[in-house]
Parts: structure tokens; sequence; C-alpha cells
């Protein structure tokens, strides 16, 4: 497998976006500022370590990328296969969605008044670089896809909690509802602290 060019952008990323949390800004702060931080880092795909971007023939992928120790964030690469898609499904906390390869489509969902939930508006397709945000206060279920057929598309999420460890729920269309923690695809994280090829680069100048 190839290494990544670029590990220290998402060390960066993770530095910044926990001075940002640091700050405790607003909801709103959170995925203006936030957005702006991922998206410059799904601007560049040279990063994400090959063994987080491995599709599962049957069902997409969740690996967990990073979560802050005091559980404030978390970041995840989704790695969906050709037509492998979520249930209709809430967050409960805010997120924001890069896209880093390929295209996905997210469908609003939204509760009639006979509680049956149903399409809401036009699904939203992201390609590589753009961004979108969910949370209980923007706007948080959804179901989403690959928008491709025939290629693997990934995805980078960053949570406001731990969000494989968030009680969240599944929802079907004829309004019932199934609870559900999602977890996490790896068992082990990558290695983003060590900085010894660049100190050591820097060393023999």
């Amino acid at each position: 497998m190839t290494q990544p060019q670029h590990p220290e952008r998402l060390r960066d990323f993770v530095q910044q976006f926990t001075a940002l949390l640091d700050r405790r800004p607003d909801e709103a702060t959170v995925l203006q500022q936030g957005g702006a931080l991922l998206a410059a880092l799904v601007a560049q795909d040279d990063w994400l370590p090959d063994d987080f971007a491995q599709p599962h023939p049957d069902r997409y992928q969740q690996y967990l990328l990073h979560a802050d120790p005091r559980e404030h964030f978390s970041v995840v690469s989704f790695v969906w296969g050709p037509g492998q898609a979520t249930p209709i499904h809430n967050h409960t906390v805010w997120g924001l969605i890069g896209m880093l390869r390929g295209a996905e489509r997210a469908q609003p969902y939204a509760q009639d008044q006979a509680g049956h939930w149903l399409p809401t508006g036009a699904a939203q397709e992201l390609r590589p670089g753009q961004i979108e945000a969910v949370s209980p206060t923007v706007g948080d279920v959804h179901l989403v896809s690959n928008a491709l057929s025939d290629q693997t598309s990934i995805s980078i999420h960053v949570y406001g909690a731990n969000i494989g460890a968030v009680q969240r729920s599944v929802f079907l269309p004829d309004g019932g509802e199934k609870p559900f923690v999602s977890g996490y695809s790896n068992t082990r994280l990558p290695n983003l602290w060590d900085r010894s090829a660049e100190l050591n680069a820097a060393l023999r100048r």
C-alpha cells in the first residue's frame, strides 16, 4: 500500500480544530469556521492512509481518524462502495461533511402530520472539496448514499462528540424508530504524531 505524502495535513487540522473549540464558540461559528478548516483539508487528497480508505463489499465503512480525549469532537472517514447507502438516520450533534473522493448524495427527510418520514427538498450532491453541515438546528435527519455506481467514494466527517459512542436513531418510512450506536470499522488509529521524518530531514540540512 502507498503511504500518504502529507500526513501532517490531518495533524494540522486536528490541532486547528482543537484550538477552535477551545475558544468555546457557538454552533454557528463552529460550522462556519470549522467548515473552512475542513474545506482546506479535503482540498488536497494526499494525506489519508490507505488503511482508512478501504471499502467493504457489503456495507459502508466508518473509520475513526481522531477522537478528542474529552470527546468534544471526532474525525471520521466514510468509505462508500458502489451503490452503498445509510438508512434514514439522525446525529443529535453538529456535524460537518467534506467530500474527498468521488461523490455523495444526501437526501433530507422530515415527518409529515401522520408521522411518516418523507424526502424533503432536493438531494444535495457533494463533489470533492465541497462541504455540508448537519445538526438538530440546521437539519439533522437524512439518508446518504454513494452518488457513483461504479467507484468508491470517500467523505471526511467531523462531529461534535465521539460519534461512534452516541446513541442515535434509524427512522423507518412508516414512522418507526430504532436506536443504534454506530461504533467504528477500525480497531487502530492513524499515527498523527510521529514527526521524526521531518525533524530528521531538518537535522540533515
